[in-house]
C-alpha cells in the first residue's frame, strides 16, 4: 500500500510538472512558426519590390487587377461608407444635445476622414478582395499551376503578386476619397432630415474640421491598406495545401490575417497623425 501511494504521488508530481513543460513547448513552436512566416514573407516582398523594376511587363495584368479590386469593389464600398456617415450623424446629434448643431458636421468629418473611411473600406476589401486573392493563388497552389509556371521561365511573383500589390496600393486612394465624400455627404442628408439642423450649420462644421493633414493621412492609410490587403492575401494563398479543404481554409485564413493586420497597422500609425496634425 505504501509502495502504491509512494507511485501515486509520483505521479502526481510528473503530472503536473508535464503541463509547464507542454507550455513552453507550444509557446515555442508558436514561435518559431510565427518567425518562418516572418521570414517567407520578407523574401516575398522583397521578390514583389523586385519586379517593380520591370513594370512594362506586367502593365496590362496591374489594369486588369485595378479594375478587379477597386472598380468592381466600389458599389458596396459606398454603400458601407453612405451608412456609416449617416449613423455618425445620428448619433452625433442625439449624443452631443447640449452643444451647437455644427457639432455634427464636425464629428462627421473628423470619423470619417480619419478613421472609418480608410479603415471600414478596408475591411469591405478584406472580405471581397482579400479571401478572392487567397483562394485564387490558394488553388493555383494546389494545382501546381505555380510550377507550371516556373517551368516555362516565368516570374509567378512578377506576374502573379507585383500587379495586385500595386492594383491594390493605387485603387484604395480613389476610393478612400469617394468614402469620404459619400460619408460627409450622407452625414448632411441625415442631419437635414432627422436632426432638424441647416446646411450652413453643417457646412460650417466640416469646416472647422478640415484640414489638409487629416486628408492626407486619411489617403496615407488607404495605400498601406491596399497593400496589405493584396500582400497578405497573396502570402496565405501561396501557403495553401490539401486540395479544396485547403483553399477553404485559407480564404478564411487571408480574412483573419488581413483584419488583423489592418488593425494593428491602424494603431502603428495613429501616432503618425498626431505627429503630422
Amino acid at each position: 500500500m505504501a509502495r502504491e501511494s509512494n507511485l501515486t504521488a509520483g505521479e502526481g508530481r510528473l503530472g503536473s510538472e508535464r503541463p509547464p513543460v507542454a507550455w513552453v513547448r507550444r509557446i515555442g513552436r508558436a514561435g518559431l512558426a510565427v518567425t518562418r512566416h516572418i521570414g517567407r514573407a520578407g523574401v516575398l516582398f522583397g521578390a514583389t519590390m523586385l519586379a517593380l523594376l520591370h513594370p512594362r511587363d506586367h502593365v496590362r495584368e496591374t489594369f486588369r487587377q485595378a479594375k478587379a479590386i477597386g472598380i468592381d469593389s466600389l458599389p458596396l464600398v459606398l454603400l458601407v461608407a453612405t451608412l456609416s456617415g449617416s449613423i455618425l450623424a445620428q448619433q452625433s446629434g442625439y449624443q452631443f444635445t447640449d452643444l451647437p448643431l455644427w457639432i455634427v458636421g464636425n464629428a462627421v468629418a473628423a470619423g470619417m476622414l480619419t478613421e472609418l473611411a480608410p479603415l471600414l473600406s478596408a475591411i469591405i476589401m478584406a472580405g471581397r478582395v482579400g479571401a478572392g486573392i487567397g483562394a485564387e493563388l490558394g488553388t493555383m497552389k494546389v494545382t501546381d499551376q505555380l510550377d507550371a509556371l516556373r517551368t516555362l521561365g516565368r516570374d509567378p511573383v512578377g506576374e502573379l503578386i507585383m500587379p495586385r500589390v500595386v492594383a491594390g496600393a493605387i485603387m484604395m486612394i480613389p476610393i478612400v476619397i469617394l468614402a469620404n465624400i459619400a460619408g460627409i455627404w450622407s452625414g448632411w442628408i441625415t442631419g437635414m432630415a432627422m436632426l432638424d439642423m441647416s446646411t450652413h450649420d453643417y457646412v460650417y462644421g466640416v469646416r472647422n474640421y478640415y484640414h489638409s493633414a487629416a486628408l492626407i493621412f486619411s489617403l496615407v492609410k488607404g495605400v498601406f491598406f491596399g497593400i496589405t490587403i493584396t500582400f497578405i492575401g497573396c502570402y496565405v494563398g501561396l501557403q495553401a495545401e490539401g486540395g479544396a479543404a485547403g483553399v477553404g481554409r485559407t480564404a478564411r485564413n487571408t480574412v483573419v490575417a488581413i483584419i488583423v493586420a489592418l488593425m494593428v497597422l491602424d494603431v502603428v500609425l495613429a501616432p503618425l497623425y498626431k505627429a503630422v496634425g
